[in-house]
């Protein structure tokens, strides 16, 4: 599990406003973001269309040349 450590900024009534990450942390949750949103495009292209090459597939294609 990933560990954070949140600074919090709050209004007068003590109400968190904002939340500020170091940013090696901050860094690691957009990775985290962004291959959730690969997952996710993957997902619904393979629902959408049956003719489509698995990930294994298309790796060895790409690694003996077929694909572009």
């Amino acid at each position: 599990m990933l560990e954070f450590h949140p600074l919090f900024i709050v209004d007068e009534a003590a109400h968190k406003q904002s939340v500020v990450l170091p940013f090696k942390e901050w860094e690691k949750i957009l990775e985290i973001m962004e291959e959730l949103d690969d997952i996710h495009a993957y997902e619904q292209a393979k629902a959408e269309n049956d003719d489509f090459l698995s990930f294994e597939q298309a790796v060895k294609e790409i690694n003996v040349g077929q694909l572009n």
